[in-house]
Formats: structure tokens, sequence, C-alpha cells
């Protein structure tokens, strides 16, 4: 016979559980479908961001340039100590032969001195230290022995520096490497966020830049550049020869600058050698302190380690390559992004 009993209703605890539940499941999901679109930054969110990477892609750009000008220098020391062992063991050989000569002039005219002989088939260090040897000598093998025994040590020092140099060149590869890695990163990260906003944010953003550009152009031309002379003024005019030129990290023109290799081709152009990096360059002149007191064409210094630098324009103004995505141009100094340090005049 068939039940017909009924069925098990659900408690009312049970019930409250359920609903609560329904409720907050409803309640999370609208909270979602609302928080989705404010979970994209804002456009000024994203620039700030990108700023940050941005000064952080200088900082290891400045690092970077450091370890590319250090390895072009050992290079250089490198292969200066290289050319100069080949020549001393040229020498060298030289010296041996004429020794050679002399004893085989010797043999022929009775006999080679034994001291000499022994020469031939050992090093001659050991013998100049004793010094009964020395009575054995003529004046002219002597002289020889201890010109061989001055080349061999000055060889042996020279192949023991380029040895030592060749290591801290290995060194300043890995070093330059990884800074390079670090460089690509950031700007790969800001590309990254640049790419999130709409295209009418990056427009906005891009018309921002240039009103920013268009004011600090004018301010600066306001300032009388023509002030500037001797050497600062023609390095002035030839950063101002390249506005417009676009910021390439580790460039050093003339067709991309960063920004030390901005300052350091113009002074270049103004027949002076100065440092590639802001930092070396911060001490490569006279201090100035106040901004009141720099002149145009002065070098000038931003942020606690001094990773920025660029040209005093005038009027509180700069000409510098500012950072990835930018271009020469005029800048105020209150919006670089970091405090003024000091200026140099080199």
């Amino acid at each position: 016979m068939a039940s017909h009993r009924r069925p098990k209703q659900p408690s009312r605890a049970r019930v409250t559980v359920l609903t609560t539940a329904a409720a907050a499941a409803v309640a999370l999901s609208s909270q979602a479908a609302n928080a989705a679109p404010g979970e994209k930054p804002s456009k000024d969110e994203v620039k700030a961001k990108v700023d940050k990477l941005y000064q952080e892609a200088e900082q290891a750009t400045e690092k970077y340039n450091g370890a590319k000008e250090k390895q072009e220098k050992l290079q250089k020391e490198i292969s200066t100590i290289q050319d100069n062992v080949a020549r001393g063991q040229e020498e060298l050989n030289e010296l041996r032969d004429g020794l050679g000569s002399l004893a085989s002039a010797q043999y022929r005219s009775g006999g080679i001195d034994p001291s000499v002989q022994l020469f031939l088939s050992a090093d001659p260090d050991d013998y100049l230290d004793k010094a009964s040897t020395l009575d054995q000598l003529s004046s002219q093998q002597v002289d020889s022995l201890k010109k061989i025994q001055e080349k061999q040590r000055d060889l042996a020092q020279q192949r023991a520096e380029a040895s030592e140099k060749l290591k801290d060149l290995s060194a300043t590869r890995t070093e330059l490497g990884k800074k390079k890695k670090e460089v690509q990163g950031k700007l790969s990260a800001a590309q990254k966020l640049l790419n999130s906003l709409t295209a009418a944010e990056k427009a906005a953003l891009a018309a921002e830049e240039q009103r920013a550009t268009r004011t600090s152009e004018r301010q600066a031309l306001s300032g009388s550049p023509a002030s500037a002379s001797g050497r600062a003024g023609a390095a002035f005019s030839a950063a101002q020869s390249k506005i417009g030129t676009p910021y390439v990290y580790g460039a050093t023109g003339p067709s991309s600058f960063d920004c030390s290799g901005l300052t350091s081709w113009a002074y270049a152009q103004a027949g002076v050698s100065i440092p590639r990096t802001s930092e070396a360059q911060s001490s490569y002149g006279t201090r100035i302190s106040s901004v009141n007191d720099l002149q145009v064409g002065d070098l000038v210094f931003f942020f606690n380690d001094l990773h920025h630098v660029g040209l005093y324009a005038g009027n509180g103004q700069v000409l510098h390559a500012p950072r990835s995505g930018t271009v020469v141009r005029y800048e105020s100094m209150n919006t670089i992004g970091g405090p003024f340090m000091w200026g140099v005049r080199v």
C-alpha cells in the first residue's frame, strides 16, 4: 500500500539560513557588478603610476650609463695594456737574441762563460741575486741581463694588471645586463598601464603634455636665453637645436637622448668634455646652490640621488630630455617630479 505521508518541510532555521545566504549572494553579485567599472584606475591614477615607473627607469638608466661608461673605459685600458705587453715581449726577445749572439761570439773565441751558459738554460733572475756571478760577467753582459730582468718583471706586472681588469670587465658586463633588464622591465610595465587607457584618455594626456610644454617654452623664452654666453651659451644653443628629439634611454645623440646624454652632447658641441652620467656631472664645475644664482646653460640636478639633469633655460625653466615617451623640451623646474638639488657652472 503506497505511503501518503506529506513531504518533510524545511525547518524555520534552515529557511532563515538559506534566505540569508541567497540575499548575501545577491548583494555580493550586485556589488561586483557595480565595482567592476571602478576597479579600472582613472587616467590620473595611471599617469601617476606611469610617472613613478618612468622615474625608476631613469634611475636605472643612469646606473646603466655608468656601467656602460666603465665597460668602455676598461676595454680601452685592457687594449692598451695588451699592446704594451706585445711590444714589451718583442723587446724582451730582442734582448735575449742579443745576449745569445754575445754568447755565440764567446763560444767561437774560446767557450761560453759559465754564467752565460747558465742563463741560456734557465731564468736569469736566480743568478742576478748571487753576487758571485757578477764577477764572472762582462759589463755588457751584466747590462743585458739587468735589462732582461727588468723587462720580465714589467711584463709580469702588466699581465697581472690586465688579468684583474678583465675580471672587473666581466663583472661590469654582468651589471650592465642587469640594469638594462631593469630599465626594460620598468618601461614595459609603464607601457602596459598606458595601453589600459581608452583612446580618449590617451588623447587627454597628450594634450596635457603639449599644453605644459608650450607654457614652459613661453616662460623660458621670456627669461631671455640670449643672455647665455661663452661655452654655456654654445652648449645651450646646441641643446635648443634638439628640441623635439625623442628620449631614448642610454642614448647620447644626435638623433635621440637620455637626460645626461643630452647635456654631455650639448657641451661637447661647445668643445667641452664632461662626464657621461648625471651623478658624475654634478661635481664637474662650480656648484650653484640657489636657483636665483643660476645662469642660462648651467647644469641643474634633481632628486636626492641626482639621477636627472638638464640645462637651465632661465625664468625657472629647464631644457632637458625628460623621460621615455617624451622629447627634448622646456619644462618648469617645479614640475620635474623631484626636488632641485643644485646647479653646476661648467
